[in-house]
Parts: structure tokens; sequence; C-alpha cells
């Protein structure tokens, strides 16, 4: 029944962007020669040891030499080229941020702890010292570098282009089918950080036909930008009147960029025979600082809600290591295998390409290389961590079914045709990846 609706999600991201009138046609891009793969693997090894050597000169504070390797690595990289010119023009931007971020703060204490003749040579590898402030301020406001309707337009490309927010969002939605009994009269979804609302039409589409009449759904949704949570939830409710579909929409603001954790509204009241779902699709990361403690407050709070299910979806990477060396490698493992599974399935000059590369996928590697305690948000764990930290706050997990797999199976064989994309069953969740390497997980808990 559910699997019937792989194509609503288009579907709806099509009027969410009427501007667009472009068709993706993901295609497998032919493998290079023998000789030509083998010299392309060696130039992706070289250019890693640079990458990786430059991060750790940056953590020993020896600047001088790691601005001339930033200048090395900036010169032979591209936006527009292979995946690993785009990879290294990526990380290369983040790395002299946060060489700017460490020389200005350098040089700041050098004026009041050394000569000027010292503080000098220190001063000397960066711009001015107004403009590394300035770049540290951009850095200090990094989720500000982006408007909110540009991010929203990206996620909308990064949706149709990568397999990673669909699969989240498809199976996600099945463990809420499979949680909630078919004769439930009326449900309750709070949804953390609902973006354009892309994940609800194949869920509200499956709930419309699997029983009759069909239920009464609420949805709470958080959000940064009150007209764009109207927004959402106006073509969500578009949509539930053509399905026929009882409809309530509550928007729930966070104020500023703050991830702290929210203020549970009002409209969280159980209605008699309401059951409640709680949906965290690459959220729960936002909520880790340099302790867990914000994170644990959440988890005990909506555990205390006592809903049906919790679905979380979240990166299989730990870009939360406080060693900022080790930080850098994971984050360096990750996203190769995200850009080459971007050369692989799309065309090099694909605009939306560049912009998931540079808005969506830029950002986060600016945030994980050159930001620094509070500031730093994306704080991806690995499912292990993720795991022990709902088990201490009392949940339990959810088996996801076999079902939920042939879905995901079939979201990939139908919309993004590529032999590098792997799915696998570890610990009762879903994992989705690129090769032998782990990108994403979904799992359901009680």
């Amino acid at each position: 029944m559910f699997m019937a609706s792989l194509n609503s999600s288009n579907h709806d991201q099509q009027e969410e962007d009427p501007g667009s009138d472009l068709q993706y046609n993901h295609q497998i891009i032919p493998e290079p020669s023998r000789e030509g793969f083998t010299s392309a693997v060696s130039n992706a090894t070289h250019m890693r040891q640079l990458l990786t050597r430059c991060a750790e000169l940056i953590s020993r504070s020896d600047f001088s030499a790691a601005h001339r390797l930033v200048s090395i690595l900036s010169g032979n990289s591209s936006p527009y080229g292979d995946s690993v010119e785009r990879l290294v023009h990526q990380f290369a931007k983040a790395l002299s941020l946060r060489l700017n971020n460490c020389c200005y703060a350098a040089a700041a204490a050098a004026t009041t702890t050394t000569s000027a003749a010292s503080a000098s040579i220190i001063m000397a590898i960066t711009p001015t010292a107004a403009a590394a402030a300035a770049l540290t301020n951009d850095r200090n406001n990094v989720d500000m570098t982006e408007p909110e309707e540009a991010l929203q337009s990206c996620y909308l490309s990064l949706n149709q282009i990568t397999p990673f927010v669909r699969f989240s969002h498809l199976t996600a939605n099945q463990a809420i089918l499979e949680a909630i009994d078919e004769g439930q009269k009326a449900i309750h979804i709070l949804d953390f950080d609902i973006m354009n609302g892309l994940q609800w039409p194949p869920l509200m589409q499956a709930l419309a036909e699997r029983s009759y009449p069909p239920p009464m759904l609420r949805i709470t949704a958080t959000g940064h930008d009150l007209n764009i949570l109207h927004r959402t939830g106006d073509r969500l409710l578009k949509f539930a009147q053509s399905l026929g579909l009882r409809f309530q929409f509550h928007p729930l603001l966070l104020l500023g960029n703050s991830d702290d954790v929210p203020a549970f509204p009002p409209a969280l009241a159980l209605l008699p025979d309401e059951a409640l779902a709680i949906n965290c699709v690459l959220y729960l990361h936002r909520l880790l600082r340099d302790d867990s403690r914000g994170l644990r407050l959440f988890l005990h709070k909506i555990k205390a809600l006592n809903p049906k299910v919790v679905t979380i979806a979240e990166r299989e990477a730990n870009h939360n290591h406080p060693l900022f060396v080790q930080r850098f490698v994971e984050a360096l493992d990750h996203y190769t295998a995200v850009f080459d599974s971007l050369e692989a399935t799309l065309p090099p000059n694909s605009r939306e390409r560049v912009t998931v590369e540079q808005v969506w996928f830029g950002r986060e590697i600016m945030d994980i290389v050159a930001a620094e305690g509070n500031n730093r948000r994306e704080r991806h764990e690995r499912y292990e961590s993720w795991e022990v930290m709902l088990r201490s706050s009392g949940f339990s997990n959810v088996p996801l079914s076999p079902f939920a797999l042939s879905q995901a199976k079939l979201l990939l064989r139908l919309h993004y045709p590529s032999e590098g994309y792997q799915l696998q069953i570890r610990n009762d969740s879903l994992f989705l990846g690129w090769r032998n390497r782990a990108l994403f997980s979904v799992s359901s808990w009680q």
C-alpha cells in the first residue's frame, strides 16, 4: 500500500518549486580506463594526504606552513572539476577559514603577552587584523551565511538528486505506519525541523488508503522561519483536503538559530484516542554541545510524552570528536564518499549538483572544520552513540521490518540507479551507504 506512494514526494516537490523546469535523469557515469582510474586514485590519495597534513599543521599552530599548503590546495581544486577537485575545494575553504580564525586569535593574544615584533610575525600571514576579525565574526554566524529561503531551496535539490533524504523519510514513515494500529482514530506527529514538509504527503496518502474513514492527523512542526512554517502547513492542508483527510497543523517557531531544547507547546496535549509519533530526521545531532546534557534532557522530555514511536535518522559519522584532526579525518572520509556518489550519478555540468555541493555540503564541511565550541552545530555521531544515549533515557529499539528494506531497495532502483548505493540492516536499523561506507542510518524507538 505504502510502496505505491514512492513517486508522490517527487510530485509534491515539483509543486514546492514551480520555477524549476528541469527533469533529473540519473545516470551511471562510465568508469574510466584502468590507466586513468589508477591515476585518479593516486591523485585522490595525494590530495587527501595534503589536506590531512594541513589540518595537522593548524592543530600544531604552524600557521606559516599551513598557509602555504592551503594556497597549494586551493590552486589545485575547483568547484566545477571532478569529485576530488570539488571535495578539495570545499575542505580548502574550510581550512582557510579555520587558519584565519586561529591566526587572529594568536595575534590578539600576542599583542598582550609578547612584544610587538613577535606579534607582527604572526600577523604577517593574515590579511589584516580587521579582515581576520571579520572572518571570525562570519564563522560565529555561519548559520546565517545562507538565507533560510536559499537553504530550503537547496534542500529540495538535495532531496531530488540524492537518495539520502528520501530514504530517511520513506523509512521513518514506514516505521510510523507499523507502530500505529490501523483502527487508530487520531494521530499526532511532532516533527522536529520539518523543512519543506516533503516527508508527509506519502504518509498522508497511505493513511487515507489503509482505513475508512481515515484517522484525524495533527502535525506539530518546528522551524526557524514562521512564514515558511505557515506555507508548509497550507500546502499540507490542501493535500490533506484532496485526500479527504482531516488535518490540523501547528507551527512551533525556534527563535533565532538556537537549537537548545525547545519548549513544548500546549498543542502537544494529546486528545482522546490520539496516538503520538515523534519524528527526528537529521535533528538530534544539533542538540549536542561539548557535552550531551541538553540532548539527554530532550530525550527525557519526549519519553515522558509516552509516544507510540520515535523515528530517528542521522549521519553515520563521528563529526563530534573533541580533537580537531580526528574530526577532520572522519569528515574527509564521509564527504569523500558523498562526493563520489554525486560524481557517479550526475553529470559534471549539473547546476543542482554544484549548488548542493557548495551550499548544503559545503556549509556542513565549513561548520565541522572551522567552528569550535557552541558555534559548531554539525555534531554527527555514529549509530552506536545514539543507541547508548537512547537506551540510557529509557527507550528500546523497535526493529524495522523487511518491508522497509524492500521499499528502500525500490526507491534506489527507480530513482537512483547505481550499484554504488548499498543498504544494510544492522542492529534492527537500516543503513544507506556508498560502496563500503555507511552514510545514513534510520532507526525506530519506543
